[in-house]
């Protein structure tokens, strides 16, 4: 069993990941900037702050495997100047802190996985819905150029002999948090929100599936490289939306639309991931040996709810 070092261990990825991997018999070691007390054996918790600088050296001594998490919420406000200096920094300064620490430090880490998003690709509105691969080039828009920014501060560990991995996220399916609350709550009164007009294309994921997917590249030496962390079946935000309403609701719900305009007014230039339609390719993890436990949007939904 290995020792793994998480970044990012408090949020909605890293709660889910720490528990199956203590599951699986491993040790898990959480990076925090204050320490807690472990609720579990063979869990703990060690300090760093990548906005000073500082890590638990003992802490990377003592590990197998680094999975970095790391990274303000892009969703949980609206993007101004500053929102977007956070954003972009809470992702690349860990992961600065990272390679500097391994550079610089004696360690036996075989190999750092390391999030990163699919707000890579942009919009695929105006090319045919063709789905987007990992070779494909970073967008040239806020959410593009951090995911390239984000990508290339954690590069060089390849450069230590460090084994690479890049899972690059769709929007997570889980009841503890990410996008699908917000949808939750609207249909327990009967009302299912579509947001703009419903034909934007969501590469989504359940929360056990990419948990599952970030064991399987600790556990297989031959993963490397960027992998797309979506199910094999995209669907447009309308179906995301209505499917949900069906199983909470059966046919007692009324889908309610709201318009683009509206969205634009409230959420500011967040609004353009709101809207954004993103098709994905789950091909080359596929290629792996990697099977999703729930593919489908119906297969996910039922799960959770």
């Amino acid at each position: 069993m290995a020792t793994i070092l998480i970044g990012g261990g408090s949020g909605l990825i890293g709660q889910r990941l720490s528990t199956m991997l203590l599951e699986k018999g491993h040790d898990v070691i959480i990076l925090s900037r204050k320490i807690k007390e472990p609720a579990q054996p063979h869990l703990c918790y060690a300090l760093w702050n990548p906005d000073k600088h500082t890590i638990d050296i003992n802490a990377i001594a003592k590990s197998d495997y680094i999975i970095n998490l790391a990274g303000e919420g892009v969703a949980d406000k609206r993007w101004t100047k500053k929102r977007k200096k956070i954003l972009r920094e809470s992702r690349t300064k860990s992961c600065a802190l990272i390679v500097h620490t391994l550079r610089n430090n004696a360690n036996k880490i075989k190999a750092v996985i390391n999030a990163s998003g699919i707000g890579w690709y942009g919009d695929d509105t105006n090319n045919s819905k063709q789905a987007f691969t990992e070779d494909m080039p970073a967008a040239n828009d806020f959410l593009g150029e951090t995911c390239k920014a984000w990508e290339e501060s954690i590069a060089p560990v390849t450069a230590l002999g460090k084994r690479l991995v890049i899972i690059r996220t769709g929007i997570v399916l889980s009841k503890e948090g990410g996008a699908l609350p917000a949808f939750i709550k609207p249909v327990r009164f009967g009302f299912a929100p579509v947001l703009g007009n419903g034909k934007q294309i969501q590469s989504w994921i359940h929360i056990d599936d990419i948990c599952r997917m970030y064991i399987h590249a600790l556990e297989n030496e031959s993963v490397q490289g960027a992998y797309n962390a979506a199910a094999p079946k995209p669907v447009d935000i309308k179906e995301l939306v209505t499917t949900l309403a069906k199983k909470m609701k059966g046919s007692f719900y009324i889908p309610i639309y709201v318009p683009s305009f509206l969205l634009k007014i409230i959420l500011g230039e967040l609004s353009t991931e709101v809207l954004k339609s993103i098709t994905v390719s789950s091909t080359r993890i596929r290629n792996t040996g990697f099977q999703f436990i729930f593919p489908s949007i119906e297969a996910a939904v039922n799960d959770v709810i």
